[in-house]
């Protein structure tokens, strides 16, 4: 159902009103009437909870269930003569769910939707959800979508939805209750740029930047990364990061925020030197409209560091109990990120790395504890690209976790475990870029050096 109008939500409640004095005679409504109404009362808030926040309707929602329960016991009154208190009472109810619905029930005048599917990208998206929900005009909704493993022949596996795993101050909405084809709100964020172009991993093609940007007045892509910031005119640091910029979200965005204006301008840049490559011309290569589509306003992903504190987060007892010594002193801890562009460029190489960087950190484990944390679809790429190494990768990380000296992060917060790391080791990655902004130490691996040689 879409938004509707104050003056629509009043015609609404005051159509509960069939209870008594139905159309002529003066004489009470009928069974029919009365289960008619009760489904009514019930759809309305139904729409309520779908289409306003919590707080909005905290008052009104036990009154129409007040409202509810009075219409049943009246249908089960035979309607007597005696049930005139009881109507007296639904007739005051009535009259307080109007003038709620007409004096405090905001009327929100935008729709604002984001579209996260992992929850640990989340991050990526929370300080612009944050934002809209202080925008006393716009109605917010967190509304994740299922994504899917790819099989090596490209159809789609194992569906995964992370609806569950959100933090407990996000309400989410379900992707199968608010139908964005129907409801066409104002603006959509994404922060999937892909479509259906990544070998490993698909959201539902329903929600794909090419069919989003027909339901809606403004496609905004916000990249879950960051990226190694670079001068405009690097051409070799540009070649490592145009991958990202030839992608479906980029291409079909009404607007894409990107992390500074530096990076602005090599998007700006690189995506006109492509359209014009793949024969696109008009908007798509003209300089001015481009400028005003990309915009390095800052990733988001900058925000939620900034604001994370210490006290924020919960740390699980078992990883207390690894980053104690015995004498009640807490050791350095060493986040060790392993990315899958690594991986996929070394295979049995990095295989190798990891087993080596966890016998260093195991003989030092008296000092240091180790914080592993693999990219989250790290085992559904090996499994799709590198299948022949998926039972030697499970097996090490079996023997890892079995183990119990280090700590192994698979949750979805991973600003986490860069608050409580003391410095960061491992691959190249967007979190390196988080680390640089917070001014902790940073160590790239590199996995054909071992110190033994």
């Amino acid at each position: 159902m879409a938004r509707l109008k104050k003056e629509e939500l009043l015609k609404i409640v005051q159509g509960f009103d069939v209870f008594h004095d139905a159309v002529e005679g003066k004489q009470p409504a009928g069974q029919d009437e009365l289960t008619q109404c009760q489904e009514r009362v019930i759809e309305f808030g139904n729409y309520l909870e779908l289409r306003y926040y919590e707080e909005d309707s905290r008052d009104l929602i036990p009154m129409l269930e007040e409202f509810c329960e009075a219409l049943y016991e009246l249908s089960q009154s035979g309607m007597q003569d005696d049930c005139q208190a009881l109507m007296d009472r639904m007739h005051g109810l009535l009259e307080k769910i109007e003038e709620y619905v007409k004096n405090r029930l905001p009327e929100y005048t935008k729709e604002v939707v984001f579209l996260p599917y992992k929850a640990s990208m989340w991050d990526s998206l929370e300080s612009i959800y944050f934002a809209a929900r202080k925008d006393t005009d716009c109605m917010a909704y967190v509304i994740p979508i299922p994504y899917f493993d790819k099989n090596a022949d490209g159809s789609l596996g194992k569906m995964y939805y992370d609806g569950g795993c959100f933090p407990k101050d996000i309400p989410v909405t379900s992707w199968e209750a608010y139908l964005v084809k129907e409801n066409r709100p104002d603006v959509i964020f994404i922060h999937n740029p892909y479509d259906g172009s990544n070998f490993v991993t698909t959201v539902h093609p329903e929600f794909y930047a090419r069919e989003l940007r027909k339901y809606t007045d403004k496609l905004i892509y916000v990249p879950y990364f960051v990226l190694q910031e670079i001068e405009p005119d690097d051409q070799r640091g540009i070649e490592e990061i145009r991958k990202f910029i030839e992608l479906p979200a980029v291409l079909y965005a009404d607007k894409v925020i990107v992390q500074s204006e530096k990076m602005k301008q090599i998007y700006v840049n690189e995506f006109i030197r492509w359209a014009g490559k793949n024969g696109l011309s008009g908007r798509y290569t003209d300089r001015r409209y481009q400028e005003s589509r990309i915009l390095g306003l800052g990733s988001p992903k900058y925000d939620k560091v900034f604001r994370l504190k210490k006290e924020d987060i919960q740390i699980p007892k078992t990883w207390e109990k690894i980053m104690t010594k015995p004498d009640g002193s807490r050791k350095k801890v060493v986040f060790y990120n392993t990315s899958i562009n690594a991986f996929l460029a070394n295979d049995e190489q990095m295989l190798k790395k990891i087993k080596d960087v966890f016998r260093i950190f195991y003989e030092n484990r008296e000092d240091v504890a180790l914080l592993w944390r693999p990219h989250p679809l790290m085992e559904s790429t090996i499994k799709s690209m590198r299948p022949a190494l998926w039972e030697e990768y499970s097996q090490m990380l079996r023997e890892y976790r079995s183990a119990g000296w280090g700590i192994y992060d698979d949750s979805e917060d991973m600003n986490r475990a860069i608050l409580i790391s003391d410095a960061y080791y491992g691959d190249g990655s967007s979190i390196v870029q988080l680390y640089q902004k917070i001014g902790k130490p940073i160590l790239l691996q590199t996995p054909y050096v071992f110190p033994e040689e």
